[in-house]
């Protein structure tokens, strides 16, 4: 059976299986640091706890009448540990968890009652709200999908060289001059290489802390492939076109590499990526902005790619049993609380920049696309404090240790208050001042804030920043 059919088949029996148990398969991605799991907790804790939601027409309206986390749907799927985060951002002292390392689910239900005028005769509806959680340099393999081991190398090879890179990759040049691609096949030299090349991508994901377009993305994240022949290959200096010889090196490299797209792109693809109907991709701009105009540049081009692959569109019943699209996409600028909020509406346009390009491929295919400013768990509290004959809008919060502001290092234990700067008004201005205003724009990392129950209520809910608006634009069409 061919792909298509194989996909036709699937969908069909979702779709069948959703008129009797409505379901909105929600996909949250985003590139490492952007928040991915902070956000899936505090948003199942909001709509579990009953928390704040003021602009979630289904909450404001008073319509949900009881949201509950269900068994895992898919067997086959590792289930996202929302108890563990949980523990972890309520503890003492608070903590963020820990980052997505690989993909995840988690079920949650919600019980209203139908904004019509049957909703009296009809009674209470449940939605299945699945959310898949995947790591976004896992989506940045999609586009190997249709290069060759030649074009990769190539590719990946450039980049290297670039001068923003090429200092992280000089062990792993020195290797390529020592080695022939056309000698014979030589799995040490595999090991080496693939651990040299891997090095270097993790050399620029840590410490240049902005650049994303690294792929293969499971060099960086394996989770149970470590050390396997899928991940045990590289790029070489190939001369020209031709075919590599067979039990060469290159050859060898060739076929791990196609190994890696059959066995590992293709089935994440297939198996989750093509099954979404809603997708929120979180972006932490603020830490471009920091690290300078080539991480704003690395962002913006990796943004592109990532949502290249995305099948926007509509979601009528034939599109549905053929091919699955994905109806709605939010594009959220993480981190909002580091900023005053009259500097949202700014992130929110420099994101919109970043991003302008997919946003209009996906309207024009018929997808709804929102762009927003948004902190998932809001770590600081606005103020404001006298500097001179002026008045500066500031935050107050607990910088985690080893934050520096100036000569100040922070211990993780003392609130401050920072002035963390105005975002230039025009997005453009914006970017291009990405890193040259070190001593205007402060973005400092803060601790969780410390939350407790109210009385009465046995399970404290996150402050937020527009996670209800999240929400309302996400499914708050499935709940009338």
């Amino acid at each position: 059976m061919s792909t298509g059919a194989a996909d036709a088949m699937r969908n069909a029996g979702a779709f069948a299986s959703d008129l009797v148990r409505p379901t909105v398969r929600l996909g949250v991605t985003g590139l490492a640091g952007s928040g991915k799991t902070v956000f899936i907790t505090a948003l199942v804790q909001n709509l579990v706890a009953g928390g704040r939601l003021p602009f979630f027409r289904a909450v404001a309206e008073e319509r949900i009448t009881g949201a509950w986390l269900e068994p895992q749907p898919d067997d086959t799927v590792p289930r996202f540990e929302i108890e563990q985060h949980l523990a972890q951002l309520m503890g003492a002292p608070p903590a963020w968890p820990t980052s997505t390392r690989r993909i995840s689910q988690l079920r949650v239900t919600l019980e209203y009652a139908p904004d019509s005028i049957w909703r009296h005769v009809t009674g209470s509806r449940r939605l299945h709200v699945d959310i898949i959680d995947y790591p976004g340099e896992w989506l940045l393999d999609l586009p190997l999908m249709r290069l060759s081991y030649a074009d990769w190398s190539r590719e990946a090879l450039m980049l290297s060289r670039s001068p923003a890179r090429q200092g992280f990759a000089l062990d792993w040049h020195s290797f390529l001059g020592t080695i022939d691609p056309g000698a014979s096949e030589d799995e040490q030299v595999a090991l080496k290489g693939a651990g040299l090349f891997t090095a270097y991508l993790k050399r620029c994901r840590v410490e240049a802390e902005a650049f994303t377009g690294l792929t293969p993305g499971r060099f960086l994240m394996p989770g149970d492939l470590e050390g396997s022949p899928a991940l045990t290959f590289m790029p070489l200096d190939l001369a020209g076109d031709a075919e590599p010889g067979r039990g060469s090196l290159a050859a060898m490299m060739a076929r791990r590499y196609e190994a890696y797209k059959t066995h590992v792109v293709r089935p994440f693809f297939t198996d989750h990526f093509s099954r979404l109907d809603r997708q929120i991709v979180l972006v932490d701009v603020l830490s471009a902005l920091n690290a300078g105009p080539d991480a704003v540049t690395d962002l913006g081009t990796s943004l592109a790619a990532v949502l290249a692959c995305f099948r926007p569109g509509t979601n009528d019943w034939l599109s549905r049993i053929l091919s699955r699209r994905i109806d709605r996409i939010a594009f959220a600028a993480t981190k909002a609380d580091h900023l005053h909020h009259t500097s949202h509406d700014r992130l929110e346009a420099v994101l919109g920049k970043l991003t302008e390009t997919a946003i209009t491929r996906a309207q024009f295919s018929g997808a709804k696309v929102k762009v927003m400013a948004i902190a998932a768990v809001r770590a600081t509290r606005e103020s404001e404090v006298r500097k001179a004959n002026e008045k500066l809008p500031c935050i107050i919060g607990t910088p985690m240790a080893g934050e520096r502001l100036g000569t100040q290092t922070f211990d993780g234990a003392t609130e401050t208050a920072v002035f963390p700067g105005d975002l230039a008004a025009d997005a453009d201005a914006a970017i291009r001042a990405a890193g040259s205003q070190a001593g205007d724009l402060q973005f400092l990392r803060f601790r969780p804030p410390v939350v407790k129950a109210s009385s009465g209520e046995p399970r404290p809910a996150f402050p937020h920043i527009r996670l209800d608006r999240v929400l309302d634009f996400l499914i708050g069409d499935r709940l009338t």
